[in-house]
């Protein structure tokens, strides 16, 4: 396989992205995105303003997954973060050296763009991914606990 690299989403391959996207949801067992979801993403992705990057990953014409990123920002570090949001392989194109190379090209975007850092969640359930992170030198950043609020509990906060 020849090297993969990362095409910028553009309205053209828009539909490809998103069905990669559903291709997730249901690796995960999650509900695919509905249709407003769909609309916004579309939006944050290739609209005038992105709020998002968002990337195939192909070679040649063949597409072998996507990846969205943003930046977030260290006040310690003074500098950016880049900050993986999705990285998707599709199962049959896993264990070639994609993600490795796509991880790469990720990081040297995160180096020329200024980073100081590149991060990423891993479900827990994911240990193969968790073994590739492991194998390229990522740490499993055990004294940070993620927390969310969800939409729902953000207004129950702001209405208590």
């Amino acid at each position: 396989m020849a090297n993969p690299s990362l095409v910028s989403v553009t309205h053209a391959e828009f539909e490809t992205f998103f069905s990669l996207i559903e291709e997730l949801a249901d690796f995960e067992e999650l509900a695919r995105p509905n249709k407003e979801a769909k609309a916004r993403l579309f939006k944050d992705a290739c609209g005038e303003h992105p709020r998002i990057q968002a990337y195939l990953i192909k070679s040649g014409e063949q597409e072998y997954g996507y990846v969205i990123t943003l930046y977030s920002y260290s006040s310690f570090l003074a500098k950016p973060t880049l900050y993986l949001e999705d990285i998707y392989i599709q199962p049959h194109h896993r264990k070639q050296g994609i993600g490795t190379s796509i991880m790469k090209l990720l990081a040297t975007k995160a180096l020329n763009d200024g980073c100081g850092r590149m991060e990423w969640v891993v479900l827990d359930w994911n240990t193969s991914a968790q073994e590739f992170y492991h194998g390229i030198g990522a740490i499993h950043m055990k004294e940070w606990y993620p927390f969310r609020l969800t939409e729902e509990a953000m207004q129950h906060f702001i209405d208590s």
